[in-house]
């Protein structure tokens, strides 16, 4: 069996193809990715929901207007009422997952505790859901041109406005997203 390359903090980038479906426009950070499968969030889909209002659902009252109004994610179509902390520390909470040396995601009641007393990370998104791919799905994604992938930017996942990510994304590999087409050649 051969080895497989992670994608583990990589971007995807959805190409225009993706015409009606949830991944539409979609930016996607690879979280995990291993002979498993691979696990990522999708980092451009706000909700109409702010994290005040998320953590009142839990019973959490967050003291801090700044954390309270930030807007809440859809991080993708898989288990759409669990939620899951993007953050930005090497501090670990219970369920904590470390994507690079500086960037981990979480997803323990723990970190929502912190986020609402002030003593979470200094940024975050908090998400809603996820997306998975089974063990060679992603690979295959990717081969069929479903995917562009880049290396992740904290600056796209913590400060680009949402609507700006797609295209920004795909621009750090010096592609204008909006011309691309889904029809191949053949010479």
């Amino acid at each position: 069996m051969e080895a497989i390359s992670t994608l583990s903090n990589n971007l995807l980038i959805a190409m225009p193809g993706m015409q009606g479906d949830y991944f539409n426009h979609a930016v996607t950070l690879v979280c995990q990715h291993d002979e498993q499968g691979a696990f990522g969030v999708v980092i451009n889909r706000p909700l109409e929901l702010t994290v005040g209002e998320l953590l009142a659902q839990l019973g959490i009252e967050v003291t801090d207007p700044g954390i309270a109004g930030q807007t809440a994610l859809s991080g993708g179509p898989v288990q759409s009422e669990q939620g899951f902390v993007l953050h930005n520390t090497d501090r670990s909470w219970d369920s904590t997952l470390q994507i690079d040396a500086d960037t981990a995601i979480t997803s323990s009641k723990d970190i929502l505790v912190d986020l609402a007393d002030g003593t979470g990370p200094e940024r975050f998104i908090l998400l809603l859901g996820c997306a998975g791919w089974n063990p060679g799905q992603l690979e295959e994604e990717i081969k069929s041109n479903t995917w562009l992938t880049c290396p992740a930017d904290n600056a796209i996942l913590f400060d680009m406005p949402y609507p700006h990510r797609w295209k920004g994304a795909a621009a750090t590999l010096g592609i204008d997203v909006r011309l691309l087409t889904t029809e191949a050649g053949h010479a």
